[in-house]
């Protein structure tokens, strides 16, 4: 998620609620993590889940996959987590695959929402795995955030991020040399919650990017509920 506090939406249910979520959410599940559970609450009826309304989409088996897909197929977009590797592990067969792909002249991408890590820090996973992956591959939703800090030109604005998140999201933005506060320096921090407490916030902060963080706490979810209420 990327909060523009200029826009004044009542996001803030929505961001606190997924923060919530984070907890429960394995930083190596994608099945789970790419899923908004948060957010959807699907109309429930008695005897309306059968095992073919949950498997409405169904996709046949290739049978002949080199005349079937590899041979009309220039791009091949992967996901990471579950896909590549699992854990930190890489998965039966990945090694191969990839290797034909590019010995075939194919164009691949690596793509994840897990925001714990920059491309930089998702090339090292790739390199420990054996898996020799230019930088230039790799797609992280810490990468798309700070992308589109650059492109809306955020760091003329001369105002800074507040991060909900780890160490990758910190390194994009130092990438474009956007400045940042929270992430982990945040993690052991906590709000005055005795009475007539209150808790400062910074005025000059003009985004909030939410990303996965393992060190969620209150002072974190506090502090962006500020951020993008109050600062202009």
């Amino acid at each position: 998620f990327l909060f523009h506090t200029q826009s004044k939406m009542k996001f803030v249910n929505v961001a606190i609620t997924a923060l919530t979520m984070a907890r429960s959410v394995s930083a190596f599940a994608p099945s789970l993590a790419s899923r908004s559970p948060a957010f959807i609450k699907p109309k429930i009826r008695s005897n309306a889940f059968t095992c073919s309304s949950l498997n409405m989409a169904q996709v046949g088996r290739l049978t002949e996959p080199a005349g079937q897909m590899l041979d009309k197929t220039d791009v091949f977009i992967f996901d990471c987590d579950g896909v590549i590797w699992r854990g930190d592990s890489v998965i039966d067969g990945i090694p191969e695959t990839l290797a034909k792909l590019r010995a075939a002249g194919k164009k691949m991408y690596f793509v994840t929402n897990n925001s714990t890590k920059s491309r930089a820090g998702y090339k090292k996973k790739f390199d420990s795995l054996g898996l020799d992956v230019p930088a230039e591959e790799i797609f992280s939703s810490s990468f798309a955030a700070a992308a589109y800090l650059e492109q809306t030109n955020f760091k003329e604005t001369g105002k800074k991020v507040y991060i909900v998140g780890e160490v990758g999201i910190c390194e994009e933005l130092d990438l474009i040399d956007v400045p940042w506060i929270g992430g982990p320096a945040d993690k052991d921090k906590a709000p005055d919650m005795g009475p007539g407490g209150a808790l400062p916030h910074d005025k000059d902060v003009g985004a909030v990017i939410v990303g996965f963080d393992r060190n969620i706490n209150y002072f974190k979810i506090q502090t962006a509920q500020l951020c993008i209420n109050e600062n202009e």
